[in-house]
């Protein structure tokens, strides 16, 4: 998996993927991060981007050009897929993360300042949103991009990592627990370590139908539910009443 990512403040972008399991997915060759700075394709003196917006308004509005001008430097672009991360984007999931998973070269453009001049759009295959809330910048919103796909490139982190977790299906991950078995009067629910497979396994699907109910409800809409799901749900539901 490789990532091209297009900004102004590189040092952003590589603060953030210098540790960890990003570093360790680099350095064993699963994932590519090249980090432009458009600035470096300003073709005035002052090597500024940004200029005043059509129409007025506040801010200062980045250029297309020196976008475009970087863009044209990557190797492979017409065989990528280019993101443009702004809180007018599709909001980021987790299905987004596994569909673009799958794919061998991802191009990021970092959206700063008030925005990008709109003609941008002609090269991006689709804007990205990680939440309903305005970020100074689109690099932090890049990072979190990279980071929840290249979790899911083959070889990143163990697969069985990657199954029952918050999302997957739809539902939020049901509560884990470890060592010491009791702390500060609380303790581990008893089915947890009694052994049995089958009550542990309906235990978990019980707690995760629980949370998600209580915190994102929302999301169950969409979520994929099987007529035991639906009865543990009435279960629930009546539980909170």
């Amino acid at each position: 998996m490789r990532f091209d990512i297009l900004t102004l403040f590189p040092e952003m972008i590589e603060g953030m993927i210098k540790d960890s399991i990003l570093k360790r997915a680099i350095e064993k060759g699963l994932i590519e991060v090249n980090i432009i700075n458009f600035r470096d394709f300003s073709t005035n003196k002052h090597h500024t981007v940004d200029d005043y917006a059509y129409g007025g308004g506040a801010g200062m509005l980045i250029s297309v050009e020196p976008i475009h001008k970087a863009m044209l430097t990557i190797d492979g672009l017409d065989k990528s897929k280019v993101l443009l991360t702004t809180p007018s984007g599709n909001v980021w999931t987790q299905a987004k993360a596994y569909d673009y998973s799958k794919e061998n070269h991802i191009v990021i453009i970092c959206g700063h300042y008030e925005g990008i001049d709109n003609r941008i759009l002609k090269y991006v295959d689709e804007e990205i949103s990680i939440g309903d809330y305005v970020l100074t910048g689109g690099e932090i919103a890049a990072t979190v991009l990279i980071d929840s796909i290249s979790r899911l490139v083959k070889g990143v982190i163990s697969e069985d990592s990657t199954v029952n977790e918050s999302h997957q299906d739809n539902l939020l991950e049901y509560p884990q627990y470890t060592r010491p078995l009791e702390y500060d009067g609380e303790k581990v629910p008893e089915v947890l370590y009694s052994g049995h497979h089958a009550n542990i396994k309906k235990y978990q699907r019980y707690e995760a139908l629980k949370k998600t109910y209580l915190v994102r409800p929302d999301l169950l809409a969409k979520a994929n539910l099987s007529s035991e799901d639906l009865k543990m749900l009435e279960e629930i539901k009546n539980e909170k009443n």
